[in-house]
Protein backbone atom coordinates (compact mmCIF):
# COMPACT_ATOMS: atom_id res chain seq x y z
CA UNK A 1 0.00 0.00 0.00
CA UNK A 2 2.78 2.65 0.56
CA UNK A 3 1.63 4.53 3.24
CA UNK A 4 3.64 3.23 6.41
CA UNK A 5 3.59 0.95 8.12
CA UNK A 6 0.80 2.71 10.47
CA UNK A 7 -1.77 3.52 8.24
CA UNK A 8 -1.12 0.60 6.05
CA UNK A 9 -2.20 -1.81 8.83
CA UNK A 10 -5.19 0.48 9.35
CA UNK A 11 -6.22 0.10 5.38
CA UNK A 12 -5.24 -3.99 5.74
CA UNK A 13 -8.22 -3.80 8.36
CA UNK A 14 -10.55 -2.05 6.12
CA UNK A 15 -13.42 -4.04 4.05
CA UNK A 16 -15.85 -3.69 1.50
CA UNK A 17 -18.74 -1.40 2.16
CA UNK A 18 -21.50 0.89 0.67
CA UNK A 19 -20.24 3.93 2.59
CA UNK A 20 -16.94 4.81 4.70
CA UNK A 21 -17.10 7.33 7.13
CA UNK A 22 -13.20 8.51 8.18
CA UNK A 23 -13.71 10.70 11.59
CA UNK A 24 -10.88 13.19 12.07
CA UNK A 25 -9.63 11.78 8.59
CA UNK A 26 -6.47 14.25 8.32
CA UNK A 27 -4.49 13.56 5.47
CA UNK A 28 -7.79 11.48 4.36
CA UNK A 29 -4.92 8.62 2.71
CA UNK A 30 -7.38 5.46 4.70
CA UNK A 31 -10.43 7.20 2.67
CA UNK A 32 -8.00 7.28 -0.62
CA UNK A 33 -7.50 3.21 0.10
CA UNK A 34 -11.17 2.84 -0.07
CA UNK A 35 -11.93 4.46 -3.20
CA UNK A 36 -9.18 3.46 -5.07
CA UNK A 37 -9.63 -0.35 -4.32
CA UNK A 38 -13.37 0.35 -5.01
CA UNK A 39 -14.07 -1.15 -1.63
CA UNK A 40 -16.59 1.84 -1.33
CA UNK A 41 -19.16 3.28 -3.68
CA UNK A 42 -19.06 6.68 -1.10
CA UNK A 43 -16.57 7.99 1.34
CA UNK A 44 -17.18 11.06 3.98
CA UNK A 45 -14.35 12.62 4.97
CA UNK A 46 -14.67 14.26 8.35
CA UNK A 47 -12.31 16.45 10.58
CA UNK A 48 -13.11 19.19 13.30
CA UNK A 49 -9.87 20.69 12.10
CA UNK A 50 -10.23 22.65 8.36
CA UNK A 51 -6.58 22.63 7.92
CA UNK A 52 -6.45 18.65 8.15
CA UNK A 53 -10.20 18.72 6.16
CA UNK A 54 -8.22 20.87 3.52
CA UNK A 55 -5.20 18.28 2.76
CA UNK A 56 -7.57 15.42 2.66
CA UNK A 57 -9.81 17.99 0.54
CA UNK A 58 -6.36 18.51 -2.19
CA UNK A 59 -5.73 14.55 -2.04
CA UNK A 60 -9.50 13.54 -3.00
CA UNK A 61 -10.52 16.48 -4.92
CA UNK A 62 -11.07 14.13 -8.19
CA UNK A 63 -13.56 12.08 -6.09
CA UNK A 64 -15.48 14.78 -4.58
CA UNK A 65 -16.00 16.23 -8.27
CA UNK A 66 -17.37 12.82 -9.12
CA UNK A 67 -19.54 12.66 -6.38
CA UNK A 68 -17.55 9.74 -4.96
CA UNK A 69 -16.25 11.42 -1.45
CA UNK A 70 -17.93 14.38 0.68
CA UNK A 71 -16.34 16.49 3.20
CA UNK A 72 -17.47 17.56 6.46
CA UNK A 73 -16.17 19.56 8.85
CA UNK A 74 -17.19 19.04 12.62
CA UNK A 75 -16.82 17.79 15.95
CA UNK A 76 -17.44 13.38 15.90
CA UNK A 77 -20.05 11.97 13.78
CA UNK A 78 -21.46 15.03 12.96
CA UNK A 79 -22.62 15.13 9.25
CA UNK A 80 -22.02 11.18 9.49
CA UNK A 81 -25.13 9.36 9.10
CA UNK A 82 -25.79 6.24 11.28
CA UNK A 83 -26.47 4.35 8.07
CA UNK A 84 -23.21 4.54 7.27
CA UNK A 85 -20.84 0.57 6.53
CA UNK A 86 -18.00 1.21 8.22
CA UNK A 87 -16.52 3.87 9.81
CA UNK A 88 -12.37 4.62 10.93
CA UNK A 89 -11.24 6.44 13.75
CA UNK A 90 -7.89 6.43 14.47
CA UNK A 91 -4.97 8.92 16.15
CA UNK A 92 -6.83 10.61 18.96
CA UNK A 93 -7.51 8.77 22.46
CA UNK A 94 -10.03 6.27 23.42
CA UNK A 95 -11.95 8.54 26.06
CA UNK A 96 -12.64 10.82 22.82
CA UNK A 97 -13.45 7.95 20.73
CA UNK A 98 -16.17 7.15 23.78
CA UNK A 99 -17.27 10.69 23.78
CA UNK A 100 -17.87 10.69 19.87
CA UNK A 101 -19.88 7.29 20.13
CA UNK A 102 -22.00 8.13 23.53
CA UNK A 103 -22.70 11.78 22.15
CA UNK A 104 -26.64 12.18 22.71
CA UNK A 105 -26.96 14.19 19.31
CA UNK A 106 -24.64 12.50 17.06
CA UNK A 107 -23.36 9.23 18.64
CA UNK A 108 -24.18 5.77 17.90
CA UNK A 109 -22.54 2.58 17.39
CA UNK A 110 -21.33 2.01 14.33
CA UNK A 111 -22.30 -1.49 11.88
CA UNK A 112 -18.50 -1.63 11.52
CA UNK A 113 -15.30 -0.12 12.68
CA UNK A 114 -11.58 0.23 12.72
CA UNK A 115 -10.87 2.15 16.04
CA UNK A 116 -6.85 3.32 16.53
CA UNK A 117 -7.00 4.69 20.18
CA UNK A 118 -3.75 6.52 21.56
CA UNK A 119 -4.06 5.60 24.89
CA UNK A 120 -7.59 4.81 26.94
CA UNK A 121 -7.98 1.85 25.33
CA UNK A 122 -8.91 -0.27 28.12
CA UNK A 123 -12.02 2.26 28.35
CA UNK A 124 -12.70 1.94 24.67
CA UNK A 125 -13.61 -1.56 25.24
CA UNK A 126 -15.28 -1.20 27.81
CA UNK A 127 -17.87 0.98 26.33
CA UNK A 128 -17.97 -1.02 23.34
CA UNK A 129 -19.38 -4.22 24.74
CA UNK A 130 -21.90 -2.23 27.55
CA UNK A 131 -23.31 -0.24 24.63
CA UNK A 132 -24.33 -3.25 21.96
CA UNK A 133 -21.05 -3.64 20.22
CA UNK A 134 -18.47 -6.45 19.52
CA UNK A 135 -14.98 -6.80 19.44
CA UNK A 136 -13.36 -8.95 16.73
CA UNK A 137 -9.58 -7.88 16.52
CA UNK A 138 -7.53 -6.50 19.15
CA UNK A 139 -4.07 -6.03 19.02
CA UNK A 140 -0.45 -4.23 19.36
CA UNK A 141 1.41 -3.56 16.70
CA UNK A 142 4.15 -1.30 16.14
CA UNK A 143 5.80 1.58 14.03
CA UNK A 144 8.45 3.99 15.31
CA UNK A 145 5.63 3.53 18.82
CA UNK A 146 3.02 0.93 20.06
CA UNK A 147 -0.55 1.43 18.88
CA UNK A 148 -3.92 -0.48 19.42
CA UNK A 149 -6.38 -1.41 16.97
CA UNK A 150 -9.91 -2.71 17.93
CA UNK A 151 -12.17 -3.98 15.19
CA UNK A 152 -15.61 -5.30 15.07
CA UNK A 153 -19.59 -3.55 15.22
CA UNK A 154 -23.41 -2.98 16.50
CA UNK A 155 -24.12 -6.32 17.87
CA UNK A 156 -27.61 -7.40 15.84
CA UNK A 157 -29.99 -9.97 17.81
CA UNK A 158 -29.17 -13.55 15.78
CA UNK A 159 -26.12 -11.88 14.29
CA UNK A 160 -22.89 -13.96 14.17
CA UNK A 161 -19.86 -12.87 16.64
CA UNK A 162 -17.02 -14.64 16.75
CA UNK A 163 -16.57 -15.06 20.60
CA UNK A 164 -19.20 -14.04 23.59
CA UNK A 165 -17.53 -14.86 26.38
CA UNK A 166 -17.14 -12.19 28.63
CA UNK A 167 -14.24 -10.04 28.63
CA UNK A 168 -11.82 -10.64 31.86
CA UNK A 169 -10.55 -7.59 33.12
CA UNK A 170 -6.93 -8.03 31.77
CA UNK A 171 -8.40 -8.81 28.41
CA UNK A 172 -9.98 -5.06 28.74
CA UNK A 173 -6.77 -3.62 30.00
CA UNK A 174 -4.64 -5.31 27.27
CA UNK A 175 -6.88 -6.55 24.73
CA UNK A 176 -7.90 -9.89 24.32
CA UNK A 177 -6.28 -10.87 21.17
CA UNK A 178 -2.59 -9.88 23.09
CA UNK A 179 -3.28 -12.44 25.62
CA UNK A 180 -4.41 -15.22 23.64
CA UNK A 181 -1.83 -14.70 20.59
CA UNK A 182 1.21 -12.28 22.28
CA UNK A 183 1.85 -10.48 19.13
CA UNK A 184 6.04 -9.94 18.97
CA UNK A 185 4.43 -5.86 19.37
CA UNK A 186 2.92 -6.32 22.38
CA UNK A 187 5.77 -8.60 24.03
CA UNK A 188 7.70 -5.91 23.38
CA UNK A 189 5.36 -3.09 24.38
CA UNK A 190 4.90 -5.15 27.64
CA UNK A 191 8.82 -5.40 28.27
CA UNK A 192 9.68 -2.03 27.71
CA UNK A 193 7.39 -1.20 30.44
CA UNK A 194 8.58 -3.38 32.68
CA UNK A 195 12.34 -2.02 32.20
CA UNK A 196 10.42 1.85 32.62
CA UNK A 197 9.33 0.69 35.91
CA UNK A 198 12.44 -0.78 36.88
CA UNK A 199 14.28 2.60 36.13
CA UNK A 200 11.82 4.17 38.45
CA UNK A 201 12.26 1.78 41.26
CA UNK A 202 16.62 3.22 41.26
CA UNK A 203 14.86 6.79 41.90
CA UNK A 204 16.50 6.80 45.57
CA UNK A 205 14.10 9.37 46.83
CA UNK A 206 11.39 7.16 45.92
CA UNK A 207 8.42 7.44 48.22
CA UNK A 208 7.39 4.25 49.84
CA UNK A 209 3.71 4.29 48.58
CA UNK A 210 5.04 4.84 44.90
CA UNK A 211 7.40 2.06 45.14
CA UNK A 212 4.67 -0.56 46.47
CA UNK A 213 2.39 0.84 43.35
CA UNK A 214 5.01 0.43 40.87
CA UNK A 215 6.30 -3.28 42.41
CA UNK A 216 2.53 -4.36 41.85
CA UNK A 217 2.58 -2.85 38.45
CA UNK A 218 5.48 -4.74 37.91
CA UNK A 219 4.38 -7.83 38.95
CA UNK A 220 1.30 -7.95 37.06
CA UNK A 221 3.15 -6.65 34.12
CA UNK A 222 5.21 -10.03 34.45
CA UNK A 223 2.01 -12.21 34.84
CA UNK A 224 0.87 -11.02 32.06
CA UNK A 225 4.00 -11.96 30.46
CA UNK A 226 4.00 -15.26 32.04
CA UNK A 227 0.73 -16.20 30.53
CA UNK A 228 -0.12 -16.17 34.55
CA UNK A 229 -3.07 -12.84 34.11
CA UNK A 230 -5.39 -13.94 31.03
Amino acid sequence: MGYGKRIDTLCSLLTKTDVFADVGCDHGYCSEFMLQNDLCERAILSDISKGSLQKAELLLASYIEEGRAQSVLGDGFYGVPNTVGLVLIAGMGGSEMVSILSDQKYGFMPKRFVFQPMHDGEKLRRYILENGGYIERDFTFEDGKFYEVITGGKYVDGGQVCDERPYTEAEYEFGRENLRTFPEAFVKRMQKLITNIEKYLREPNLQPGSRENLLARKQRLEGVLQGEIK
